[in-house]
């Protein structure tokens, strides 16, 4: 084992295949060729003098000694990051934190508890991704975000088997509603009955591996017809308005529902609840990540964070 020969490029790629899953993935959000990958993968496994990622057909993922040498490979990556920023003349701010977001979270939720956060704690600076559940889960274990906000829905499961458990807090749970066109028939009542979906036409996301297609009423005893995919959020609520179909979308859109559009809860089935939850890595929890988790939850309750 020599890690005297070890570059401050592999460390970086191997971080990068951690956070993304797969080596294509990782070359191309550092636009490398995925061979250039493989071999920065392989001198680092040669230094360790052991595997570090199990190649499956569904991605990679670390081995016991792989999380080793990530966890260190985070530790001297970021310090590097943080004497270039000094060297450079800027300032290297002690109140950094990274948050990671799930798609919905970013049309309500996430701008108030930052609008709050830099109002209360200016020195606090937040940098923000989207990403899909799994893609967040592995860039906490990578070290990429400090937290995570996630969906969670029933039967509530942990989001991945690794060790050690990641640290989770619900901060609010909520049910999932309907969106339907103003001038639909459903829209009519003050809620939808679970049978009279049967036979609707959808606007829903596109599968994403790993995670179910978003927009679909859960539990239905039928093959849906999904008429639009969208990703986005306000596209899919815009869509509807339009009358182009249904979709699901949780409470907590509500204050963004553009005009056109009813929310309605669904009565029948299985009840829907849906659970907003902070992740981590387990360990202290550094004055400014506590901080915007302060903010965040306070931000699902509809209150203003504490000072």
């Amino acid at each position: 084992m020599d890690f005297t020969t070890v570059s401050l490029v592999a460390l970086r790629v191997f971080r990068e295949v951690a956070d993304r899953g797969t080596l294509t993935a990782a070359a191309t959000a550092l636009g490398y060729t995925q061979s250039a990958v493989s071999r920065q993968v392989a001198a680092l496994e040669r230094a360790a003098g052991t595997v570090l990622l199990q190649r499956r057909h569904d991605g990679v993922r670390l081995t016991e000694a792989g999380r080793v040498v990530l966890r260190r490979a985070g530790v001297v990556l970021d310090e590097i990051d943080a004497t270039a920023r000094e060297l450079a003349g800027l300032p290297v701010s002690s109140g950094a934190v990274r948050l990671g977001w799930y798609t919905s979270a970013g049309a309500v939720l996430v701008p108030r508890a930052l609008a709050a956060l830099r109002r209360d704690h200016p020195g606090i600076a937040v940098t923000t991704r989207e990403g899909s559940t799994p893609a967040l889960v592995r860039a906490v274990r990578a070290g990429s975000v400090d937290l995570a906000l996630l969906a969670s829905a029933p039967p509530f499961r942990p989001f991945d088997a690794e060790s050690p458990p990641l640290v989770v807090r619900t901060i609010a749970e909520r049910g999932l509603c309907l969106a339907v066109p103003a001038a639909h028939p459903l829209a009519r009542g003050d809620y939808v009955d679970v049978a009279d979906l049967r036979g609707q036409r959808w606007v829903s996301s596109p599968p994403t591996a790993g995670e179910k297609p978003l927009g679909v009423w859960p539990g239905l005893d039928e093959r849906p017809e999904i008429g639009h995919t969208a990703r986005d959020w306000l596209a899919k609520l815009h869509l509807v308005a339009a009358g182009c179909g249904l979709t699901t979308v949780p409470a907590s859109l509500a204050p963004v529902v553009p005009p056109g559009v009813r929310l309605l809860p669904v009565r029948g089935g299985s009840p829907e609840q849906r659970r907003v939850v902070l992740a981590r890595l387990p360990g202290p929890l550094p004055e400014p990540v506590a901080r915007l988790a302060d903010a965040l939850h306070a931000a699902a309750l509809g209150s203003p964070a504490p000072g």
